[in-house]
C-alpha cells in the first residue's frame, strides 16, 4: 500500500483521500456525499467527500459532544449523596 495522500479542493469543497495510486475501476456511494473508490479487485483505494467542510465540522462536533457527555457521568456510581 502506498502512502495515503489528501487533497482539498476549496472552490468545490471536496476532500479527496488517496489510499493507493492504483487505477479506479469502480465506486460505491456510501452516503449522499461520500464515495468509496475501488480498484479492479474491489479494494478501497480512495474516498471522495463532497461538502467536506460541513461533513468534518459535523463529525468533529458529534464525536466531541459524545465524549463530553461520557465525561459528565459520575465516575463512581456507588457514592451516594446524603442530606
Amino acid at each position: 500500500m502506498d502512502k495515503t495522500k489528501m487533497a482539498y479542493f476549496k472552490d468545490e469543497d471536496i476532500l479527496h483521500i488517496v489510499i493507493s495510486d492504483e487505477r479506479e475501476s469502480d465506486s460505491i456511494e456510501l452516503s449522499p456525499n461520500i464515495t468509496a473508490e475501488l480498484n479492479e479487485s474491489g479494494e478501497l483505494i480512495g474516498i471522495e467527500i463532497l461538502q467536506a467542510s460541513s461533513f468534518l465540522r459535523d463529525s468533529i462536533l458529534e464525536s466531541s459532544q459524545a465524549k463530553i457527555l461520557k465525561l459528565k457521568k459520575p465516575y463512581n456510581k456507588s457514592i451516594q449523596r446524603t442530606r
